[in-house]
């Protein structure tokens, strides 16, 4: 019981944890968005629900009309995550960034291909001559 308990406690698996209820409750939030925001501006020229088109093939009956309702649910939800998290989030750790360039303080050597530093006069992979 003791290693067990030792294991729940361990920094991962609390932060695993609390990313999935935090993963819930964002998806939550986008799911809200794009049926509540996103998906009435689909209905300005028309329909919003296509769940009612289907067609029928010997006993069987094909409902492409909901196929084409999860698929603009979910073409809408990659956009709203891409256009309202990843966007501002990759603009703000860009202005955040202190560290220089890898590229900057780094360069090729000519005769093995390696990355070594820019002040460096002999690679120490290959030894040749810089």
């Amino acid at each position: 019981m003791k290693d067990f308990k030792a294991f729940l406690l361990r920094g991962s698996v609390v932060e695993l944890a609390v990313a999935v209820v935090i993963g819930v409750a964002f998806g939550a939030v986008i799911a809200s968005f794009v049926a509540n925001i996103l998906t009435p501006l689909i209905a300005i020229p028309g329909s919003t629900d296509f769940s009612a088109l289907k067609f029928k093939v010997g006993g069987g009956t094909f409902r492409y009309g909901q196929f084409i309702n999860d698929l603009l649910a979910f073409v809408m939800i990659v956009a709203a995550v891409f256009f309202f998290v990843v966007r501002p989030v990759n603009a703000l750790m860009a202005r955040r960034k202190t560290e220089p360039d890898v590229e900057s303080t780094t360069k090729e050597c000519p005769e093995c291909l390696s990355s070594i530093p820019s002040g460096a006069r002999r690679c120490a992979f290959c030894t040749a001559t810089q």
